[in-house]
């Protein structure tokens, strides 16, 4: 089982660490999308390679599995907004790390200008400033579904309601 301090990792690291071309994605990747550190990246990559993965073995199944599986799959990928309605398990084998980066909170926040930079907007969200449906979410990482993107938002962040002219009076 483990030790219950140390959790499993959600990520794997790259089989060729040193490679120069990964090296530079990497970096583009960590500069447009304001992410704090690699790891960000790869629990990106490793769950990308996991919905990929059985979608794979999807079109490796029987058509009765296949039949009662697909739409399961296709519907929460439609629900997280990685894929448009009446996609295919073709679709789900073309997304990028990118469209998964696209649906994190801290790039939705950007996308939607209620920050000036990818880095305003994850320093908001870790201070607390941001909430979701009504709750607050203090993850930068959390995965926006598209029914929960008009739901977002940004509480008043600045110097406080008072004007100068009634603190000098």
């Amino acid at each position: 089982m483990g030790d219950p301090k140390k959790p499993k990792k959600k990520f794997t690291s790259p089989k060729r660490p040193w490679d120069s071309e990964r090296l530079q994605r990497e970096m583009y990747l960590l500069g447009n999308y304001g992410l704090r550190n690699k790891r960000e990246l790869w629990r990106a990559e490793t769950m990308l390679s996991g919905i990929r993965a059985q979608a794979r073995g999807l079109l490796a199944a029987p058509p009765d599995v296949r039949s009662r599986q697909e739409p399961a799959l296709l519907g929460r990928l439609v629900g997280m907004g990685l894929l448009k309605e009446g996609a295919t398990l073709d679709d789900v084998l073309s997304l990028k790390v990118e469209d998964l980066l696209e649906r994190r909170l801290q790039t939705v926040i950007w996308r939607k200008n209620l920050s000036r930079t990818i880095h305003q907007s994850r320093q908001l969200i870790i201070h607390g400033h941001v909430s979701v449906g009504g709750r607050i979410v203090d993850r930068p990482g959390y995965l926006v579904p598209r029914d929960r993107e008009q739901s977002i938002s940004v509480e008043a962040v600045g110097p406080s309601a008072t004007s100068p002219d009634e603190v000098s009076a």
